[in-house]
């Protein structure tokens, strides 16, 4: 197997990208296993957020890098919280999912998507960066104890569950993640 840096310290991140990376060949390794700083998140979009995080893990750590940056953008919220998402639960998720159920609720307007941009760099610098989207409604209460972040809130076009209800096996053949993976995925196989 190659062993490829998932540039993140999130451990639920981690864990989704070992799924869905594992059938491809990919051994996984942290940034936060390596010990590697976070760096700043300066971008004004998921791919340049993606590319920063790429870039500097690859750089390192001498291996192939992946990063993603990703987060929920709400018709109701003017499509954020977006690039701003896990700042915006600062921590508390639960706060947050009744800030955007109250806000749907007052505008009648449930439509939501996740969006993940997905950069794949090699310690030469070499990028590329993939786009995966998974379109949905936000549930009118959070649901399900499975995946983190928004999963409990999100549930995705064709299904009546959150992606918390859902669970890995169907999330990682859906989501936006998963979705920006296949591209990259088959890109790699040229």
């Amino acid at each position: 197997m190659q062993r490829i840096l998932v540039a993140t310290h999130n451990k639920g991140k981690l864990a989704e990208f070992a799924g869905l990376l594992g059938p491809l060949g990919y051994a996984v390794v942290s940034a936060g296993e390596l010990g590697l700083a976070e760096p700043e998140e300066t971008g004004t979009s998921f791919a340049e957020n993606a590319k920063l995080k790429a870039r500097a893990a690859a750089l390192a750590s001498g291996l192939p890098a992946l990063a993603d940056d990703s987060g929920l953008c709400v018709a109701a919220l003017g499509g954020g919280p977006g690039i701003y998402s896990a700042r915006y639960a600062g921590g508390d998720y639960a706060a947050a999912f009744q800030k955007i159920i109250a806000v749907c609720a007052e505008k009648d307007e449930w439509r939501a998507r996740f969006v993940c941009a997905l950069c794949y760099t090699q310690p030469d610098g070499e990028t590329a960066t993939y786009i995966g989207q998974a379109d949905g409604v936000i549930a009118k209460a959070p649901e399900g104890v499975g995946g983190f972040g928004y999963d409990p809130i999100f549930v995705p076009v064709g299904y009546e569950q959150s992606y918390a209800v859902l669970g890995a096996a169907v999330k990682d053949k859906i989501s936006h993640r998963a979705r920006a993976l296949a591209q990259m995925a088959s890109a790699l196989r040229g």
